[in-house]
C-alpha cells in the first residue's frame, strides 16, 4: 500500500476543517448581528460536518495503521507526523507534510475562531442576564423597604391637614 490513500483521506480532513473555519467565521458574524434562526440552521450545518470529521478521522487512523503493519513498523507510534518520517517516496512525502501542514494551521486558526465565539456567546449571555436583573424589581422595592427614602417631602405629609 502507498501513502496515497493516507493522503487522499488527510486531503479531504483538511477540506473539510476548511469548511469548518468558514462556518465558524460566518458564526463569528450571525452572532454579533444576533441573528439566532440563522445561527441554529448554522450550528445544524456545523454538526454535520463535526461528524463528517470524525468518520474520516477514523478512517485515517485505519489507513495509518495499515501503512504501518505493512511497512513492518507496527510497533511505532501510527500517527501522520510519525509515517512521515519513514515514508521513502519524495513526491508522496512532500504532498503528505504539505497537506499536515495546512491541516495544522487551519485546525489552530479553527480553534481560535471559536474561541472568538465562545467569548462572543458569553458576553451575549452576560448582557442578557444583566437586562434580566434589570427589569426585574428588586425584594426591597416591592413591599418591605424603607419607604421614606423613595418619598419626597410630600410624603411625610399627611392627607388631612391638622392644622385647619
Amino acid at each position: 500500500m502507498s501513502a496515497y490513500e493516507v493522503i487522499t483521506i488527510m486531503s479531504k480532513l483538511l477540506s473539510m476543517h476548511e469548511s469548518l473555519l468558514k462556518l465558524s467565521n460566518e458564526k463569528t458574524e450571525l452572532l454579533k448581528e444576533g441573528n439566532i434562526e440563522a445561527f441554529q440552521k448554522l450550528l445544524v450545518n456545523e454538526n454535520k460536518h463535526v461528524q463528517a470529521v470524525g468518520q474520516l478521522e477514523e478512517k485515517r487512523a485505519a489507513l495509518t495503521a495499515k501503512w504501518f503493519t505493512q511497512q513492518g513498523l507496527a510497533d511505532r507510534e501510527q500517527t501522520v507526523s510519525e509515517m512521515l518520517y519513514y515514508l521513502d517516496d519524495g513526491r508522496e512525502k512532500e504532498e503528505l507534510n504539505s497537506i499536515f501542514e495546512n491541516l495544522v494551521m487551519t485546525v489552530a486558526d479553527l480553534k481560535q475562531q471559536e474561541k472568538l465565539n465562545q467569548d462572543l456567546l458569553q458576553q451575549s449571555l452576560q448582557f442578557v442576564e444583566l437586562s434580566l436583573e434589570m427589569l426585574q424589581p428588586s425584594m426591597k422595592s416591592m413591599n418591605y423597604g424603607d419607604h421614606q427614602q423613595y418619598g419626597s417631602a410630600a410624603a411625610n405629609r399627611s392627607v388631612f391637614d391638622s392644622k385647619a
